[in-house]
């Protein structure tokens, strides 16, 4: 698709030249009938280098490509009303490129607001003072808790207070979707203060995708999702929402275990091999039960959650289950989980998450 469109473009400013030859007179152009100026023979030209110079930067991912393309198609589009019975046909693929420079647009707005959101939100992240996980930091935590941590490799290094996390994922909309979408996601989480600001790119089909960003800052939880980044589908806030999030924060420590030690969290253990976790946090209170096996891996997070922020949306069981482990700055991590609501008509599998990397104390 982006070939195909690139060739479109290119092929579009090569005809554009045509008004240049015929301007200067440096050959004769049967295919313009109508008279063309010096003057109007170099902005035939000019369109002809913005056009194609457009058409290598957007192929390039350049942020600012869409600027030059708008700049290209009002020049172009003016000349083909100028000569419009010699040139009425270039219209054509001057909406098409119109079209791809207003998603573009979206986009680059859509993004500079998470990055606005984001350098907003790092800013508040208190940096580690090198201090080092001991023993006696964990010493108070649950036995299958502590085993935990202890396994993952935790003690003895810096005190984790924030990571960037990159994923992979592939996701489901709705419960009978046969199709999973694939989708990329950047997360930065913080300790202290706790929260996390999330960002998704899904693409649904080559001319489909959708933005996401959910984020938890302050105590307050919000879910965003544009189509092409242009047309808002959810935009949703509130009080079931916030402990929805907060839950979800609360499950993701296992890729930064010094949450375990957060100030917000009581624990209780449940077994030999699972611990009650509980979180308050500006108002909301949320629970989870974390599961792990004899040797001390993570295995499973379970949570009552709910499902939507509607007012008659009720909990139900969220389930996070591990597939495989990873190594990231010295810290074993589950790095391939399965994300499942336990519906009344049986299980939905929405999400299936790898870690493709975590950099810790950004």
């Amino acid at each position: 698709m982006r070939t195909a469109f690139l060739i479109i473009v290119l092929l579009h400013g090569l005809i554009h030249f045509i008004g240049f030859v015929k301007g200067f007179g440096i050959s004769e152009v049967k295919e313009l009938t109508l008279p063309v100026s010096r003057p109007a023979g170099v902005l035939w030209m000019l369109a002809a280098l913005l056009i194609i110079s457009y058409g290598i930067l957007q192929f390039a991912d350049w942020e600012y490509a869409w600027l030059t393309g708008f700049i290209a198609v009002v020049l172009s589009q003016t000349l083909i009303i100028i000569f419009r019975k010699d040139a009425i046909i270039g219209t054509l693929p001057n909406i098409i490129i119109l079209s791809v420079l207003i998603v573009s647009f979206g986009n680059y707005s859509f993004q500079r607001m998470i990055q606005s959101e984001t350098y907003a939100f790092l800013s508040q992240v208190r940096t580690s003072d090198e201090r080092i996980i001991t023993e006696n930091d964990i010493q108070e935590l649950p036995p299958p808790v502590k085993n935990w941590i202890r396994h993952s490799g935790a003690v003895g290094k810096p005190f984790i207070t924030s990571g960037r996390i990159i994923q992979q994922a592939e996701m489901k909309i709705k419960p009978g979707q046969k199709k999973w979408i694939n989708a990329t996601a950047l997360q930065y989480t913080s300790i202290e203060p706790s929260g996390f600001i999330w960002t998704v790119d899904a693409g649904m089909n080559p001319l489909l995708h959708f933005n996401g960003r959910d984020k938890y800052i302050d105590g307050k939880a919000e879910m965003l999702i544009k189509l092409n980044s242009l047309f808002t589908v959810v935009n949703e806030h509130g009080e079931k929402l916030n402990e929805a999030t907060l839950q979800r924060y609360l499950g993701e420590m296992v890729w930064l275990p010094s949450l375990a030690l957060s100030r917000h969290i009581s624990w209780e253990q449940l077994a030999d091999t699972a611990a009650i976790a509980l979180i308050s946090h500006k108002g909301t209170t949320a629970a989870g039960t974390f599961y792990f096996n004899p040797e001390g891996d993570f295995i499973r997070f379970s949570a009552l959650r709910y499902m939507g922020n509607d007012p008659d949306a009720q909990r139900l069981e969220w389930i996070l289950d591990v597939d495989e482990y990873n190594t990231f700055g010295g810290i074993s991590v589950p790095s391939k989980m399965r994300v499942t609501w336990k519906l009344p008509e049986g299980d939905w599998t929405w999400l299936k998450l790898e870690i493709k990397d975590i950099k810790y104390n950004v």
